[in-house]
């Protein structure tokens, strides 16, 4: 049986571009491969494949401010593997994005979008911008020259880019126009997450969220958790956050905690969830939310629960305070929010991880029907849409539960073993061209 410790053979050179000492979110991806290479048998002579990205491009993006300067900032686009399709990831705006970061995050779509068996490799981008610093102009200009510097990058058969963190439909609105303006034809397809009006698909904004639960309610059946009166800790309540808060409560659990930027809530006899999601809505976050009481950040990870769901940002569960949570399971909705070494230690104290590369695959689920929407110009019905995106959660979910079981590894060295399976399969009847 092979065990979970790095195998010699599975050391590699990095790319100059890295620094060994300070990986970052890249050096986490590493480590998941690196576990999963002795379940790919024959496949893994082409697993150097998963450990580089296909391309990598860095831009400067330009702008003139609204007070007449001239501002930089710097911007990413990462095709990691596409090998089975166009690639598929989303476009972040945030402070401390790095090109480690978005090739870390083009990595997970490719694991992604295998794992759920959609035709997509893995893409990701990003701008190092606080977005709340500028105004909706510098936004808008920011996102249209940023959208020009990776023209050639993008289009609906070679790289979708969708909303990620900070970024909504607006933005992809925006990217979506500049794209078309510079091609000279309307190309809905080349973006997804976009407003209904301009090709959008319903379902897609609760999508991801949707999905964190649906599998969440798959384990908990497989797990012997009854949802009824279950006690829920959410980090992170926007759209996927508050969309899994909301449908957890509707099932009869109780979200008893929840954090983001603002602060940390606490009601021991369960927040009134839609009330939360107001006040959020129209002050930007939990904090000062009148039906709770504050709670110090720090004590978040303590709380009394039987589900915990990070859906913030990468790397939030770590080797200081994993040993302190007491959920019975963890569900995945940001990406990457758990270390390697905190996966470790909540695996050696009997948590259920659900992992973010099958949790939070509902959103590129979506997306992938927004797209094939867009190029048939025929759009589905909400029931249909959210009915065939439970379909197939919960039907990649049994897939990955099956291979963890047969092979005693954790859901999430399940989901890779599938998903690696596929990618390196892809590669292998594709060949080396030239």
């Amino acid at each position: 049986m092979p065990s979970n410790s790095t195998p010699a053979a599975a050391q590699h050179a990095l790319p100059s571009y890295l620094d060994a000492k300070h990986l970052g979110p890249w050096g986490n991806y590493l480590q998941q491969v690196d576990r999963v290479t002795p379940y790919l048998g024959s496949l893994a002579r082409w697993v150097e494949t998963l450990k580089r990205p296909k391309r990598a491009l860095i831009v400067d993006v330009p702008i003139e401010m609204d007070n007449g300067t001239i501002a930089h900032f710097e911007g990413y686009r990462v095709q990691h593997n596409l090998s089975r399709g166009p690639g598929k990831g989303g476009v972040r705006f945030h402070q401390d994005v790095t090109l480690s970061e978005v090739m870390a995050l083009s990595a997970w779509m490719s694991i992604k979008n295998a794992a759920v068996n959609v035709p997509y490799g893995g893409a990701k981008g990003g701008i190092r911008v606080d977005p709340k610093t500028l105004s909706k102009g510098e936004l808008e200009r920011l996102t249209r020259r940023y959208t020009s510097e990776i023209g050639l990058f993008i289009g609906p058969s070679k790289d979708i880019p969708a909303p990620d963190v900070n970024t909504n439909g607006q933005i992809m609105a925006w990217m979506m126009d500049t794209y078309s303006m510079n091609t000279g034809a309307t190309s809905t397809g080349v973006v997804t997450g976009k407003p209904i009006d301009l090709g959008g698909s319903l379902g897609r904004v609760e999508a991801t969220g949707r999905g964190v639960f649906t599998v969440g309610v798959e384990a908990a059946k497989l797990s012997g958790l009854a949802l009824q009166g279950a006690k829920v800790a959410v980090q992170g309540f926007g759209n996927v956050g508050g969309t899994a808060g909301k449908l957890f409560a509707e099932a009869g659990a109780l979200v008893v905690a929840v954090q983001d930027h603002t602060g940390t809530i606490f009601n021991a006899k369960g927040l009134d969830v839609p009330a939360v999601l107001d006040h959020v809505a129209n002050t930007g976050g939990v904090g000062g939310f009148k039906g709770a009481d504050k709670m110090a950040n720090e004590d978040f990870w303590a709380v009394d629960c039987d589900i915990l769901i990070p859906a913030a940002l990468e790397g939030q569960i770590n080797a200081k305070n994993a040993g302190k949570i007491k959920a019975k399971m963890v569900i995945e909705g940001a990406n990457g929010p758990t270390t390697t070494e905190a996966d470790d230690i909540l695996h050696d104290k009997g948590v259920l991880v659900l992992p973010d590369v099958i949790a939070n695959a509902g959103g590129v689920t979506v997306s992938y029907f927004e797209w094939v929407q867009d190029f048939s110009s025929f759009f589905w019905s909400e029931d249909e849409i959210n009915a065939r995106l439970v379909r197939i959660m919960q039907d990649a979910f049994a897939a990955v539960w099956q291979v963890a079981q047969e092979n005693r590894v954790s859901l999430r060295t399940a989901t890779f073993i599938i998903a690696c399976r596929r990618i390196l399969h892809a590669r292998e009847a594709r060949g080396l061209y030239p």
